[in-house]
């Protein structure tokens, strides 16, 4: 394949001008923020994000390159087809039931990252167990997209891989680092546009190609391989379901969906980008779908590609760039490169400053410097994203296997960051005890239940498993959906078994080492009737609080719940009365 001078010019032209916008956004919002507010104001965009440019960056932010190219590969291969493209709609249910049910209590209570209910509940030590899985996902995400932008700028450009990869790094890290969230929210207008133009361009011209039959057609027969539809087998039915529920409740507690939330200037609005972002991503998904059917409906051995067709030459997760560049002309290909591209930044910027702002806030602040200066704060957060941002290129360079490791991160995600959601946000009185041991189960069940994208065998062999060609051991049985769930009941159980054992005297106070039974209602919630003020601080608001005598995590945050106690009991009010 020759080198294409042009289709390099054209992918130069366009980083410029998303580095432009993303430099521009910065400056116009440099002074965001007040004197003290300027980490809150890179983190959540100072909370006054616009329902055009919210819905315009959530939902640029799921509509990445593995949501197109990923689309466009499950249409493609055969014995999958269109009933395992999953991904649009899971993602979009997940947007509209994060809008019902999570958006509101999040944003009204004014926390600045997703990390925040869990330190203000369980403190500081579940927080820092609970951004273990949530990093991983976070930077195996952009680890992963980076790697299938280099695979795709090579196919249509032929430039080498790994250079590809380290500038599309460098342009996300660099607006990511001068403008956080609002250069991020920018250019994520401009790249969804790119995608939606250059996917929607590339269509009718790969449809009209002499090799490509009607894809009516080939939808329901077979033509060239079976039908692009697809069908779920009887014996499937469980891993698709698995699957399903994963997409649709894992993709819910995520800081990259959160952030968008508790940027909004209002509770309200929260809620309506998310039914927003839900509609655009099936949208944006259309153009996909359609060039899966396109790349199922045509006789490669007629075009330049030749044979063995993409899935016989293993380069079925290249389809879309495939399609791009051997069924259009090449400035069409080159405008659809760029869409791609678009795709993969829109993300992977989400997912470097989610790490950094969840690193520098509930890790760096809340777990070792309390007393740390806003200017600290911010520093942190630059020093961070450069950080991340180079290691999720390293990992896109250098791992063999980032797509099987983002699969185990994000099922950690769903296994163990969702039933914790749940219970921080709705289950009235879990603790910590409850919280690490529901962790604990999770991720036992899940890592034993085996992982085939990484070759690891499984210990526990539900009903249903076999072995493939690879001699690996698949599940048929939904074991993650099992883990979650068990996660969930175990937290809620063992919180109230702890509360019960405490309270009625079975075991000593003095065993309560986590101080998530006796001493809760005692020191957290004395801190929080006499440093939090219901006069002197907006509920909406999550901005710190000077104590008189000393800073404790709990007087970080600000809970209603804290008032409705300080009102309930006379001890409190009389402390505070004298």
């Amino acid at each position: 394949m020759a080198f294409h001078v042009e289709g390099l010019v054209a992918i130069v032209v366009f980083y410029l001008a998303i580095l432009a916008v993303g430099i521009w956004a910065a400056w116009k919002t440099k002074n965001t923020g007040s004197e003290g507010d300027r980490s809150e104001a890179i983190i959540v965009g100072g909370r006054d994000i616009g329902l055009l440019v919210g819905g315009f960056t959530m939902t640029a932010t799921w509509v990445g390159g593995g949501y197109i190219n990923g689309t466009a590969e499950a249409v493609y291969v055969p014995g999958y087809g269109l009933a395992w493209a999953q991904a649009p709609i899971g993602y979009s249910l997940s947007l509209i039931l994060g809008g019902l049910f999570f958006a509101k209590p999040m944003r009204s209570k004014g926390y600045v990252t997703m990390l925040d209910p869990f330190q203000q509940l369980y403190g500081k030590r579940m927080g820092g167990l609970l951004f273990i899985p949530a990093l991983m996902g976070e930077m195996f995400w952009a680890a992963a997209i980076f790697s299938a932008l280099g695979a795709t700028i090579s196919v249509i450009i032929d430039i080498n891989v790994n250079i590809s990869v380290i500038i599309s790094a460098l342009i996300a890290t660099m607006y990511t680092l001068v403008g956080g969230l609002y250069s991020v929210a920018y250019t994520d207008v401009v790249q969804l546009f790119c995608i939606f133009l250059g996917l929607w361009i590339s269509v009718p011209f790969a449809m009209s190609h002499p090799a490509v039959t009607d894809i009516g057609l080939t939808a329901v027969h077979q033509v060239y391989q079976t039908p692009w539809l697809g069908s779920i087998n009887s014996l499937d039915i469980y891993t698709w379901l698995d699957n399903f529920f994963l997409l649709t409740l894992g993709g819910i507690p995520w800081q990259a969906y959160f952030q968008r939330v508790l940027s909004s200037s209002s509770a309200t609005y929260a809620q309506v980008l998310s039914f927003l972002a839900a509609f655009g991503c099936l949208v944006m998904a259309i153009p996909a779908v359609l060039i899966g059917a396109i790349g199922a409906s045509t006789a490669w051995n007629q075009t330049d590609y030749g044979v063995p067709d993409p899935k016989t030459k293993k380069e079925a997760d290249m389809i879309l760039p495939i399609v791009l560049q051997y069924l259009c002309p090449v400035y069409i290909s080159f405008f659809g490169l760029g869409a791609v591209s678009a795709a993969v930044m829109s993300s992977a910027d989400s997912s470097i400053l989610s790490a950094s702002s969840m690193f520098a806030r509930n890790i760096y602040q809340l777990s070792f410097r309390q007393n740390a200066s806003d200017r600290e704060i911010v520093w942190v957060m630059r020093i961070t994203v450069l950080l991340f941002g180079a290691s999720a290129t390293a990992m896109a360079l250098l791992a063999s296997s980032v797509y099987g490791l983002w699969y185990l991160s994000s099922d950690l995600v769903y296994i163990i960051i969702f039933p914790q959601l749940l219970c921080v946000l709705f289950i009235k009185g879990t603790n910590t005890y409850g919280a690490i041991a529901g962790y604990l189960f999770g991720l036992v069940l899940r890592i034993t239940g085996g992982e085939p994208y990484l070759y690891l065998q499984p210990l526990i062999y539900y009903p249903g498993w076999y072995q493939d060609d690879n001699n690996i051991y698949v599940q048929r049985f939904p074991f993650k959906t099992l883990a979650m769930l068990t996660s969930f009941f175990t937290n809620v159980l063992v919180s109230y078994l702890a509360k019960y054992l405490f309270e009625s005297g079975t075991l000593p106070p003095k065993l309560d080492f986590l101080d998530a039974v006796v001493a809760r209602y005692s020191r957290e919630h004395m801190d929080k009737a006499t440093l939090v003020k219901s006069d002197n601080i907006v509920l909406n608001e999550l901005a710190p609080v000077n104590p008189r005598h000393s800073l404790t995590l709990s007087s970080t945050f600000t809970n209603k719940e804290a008032f409705n106690y300080v009102d309930s009991s006379p001890e409190l009010s009389n402390t505070e009365d004298n």
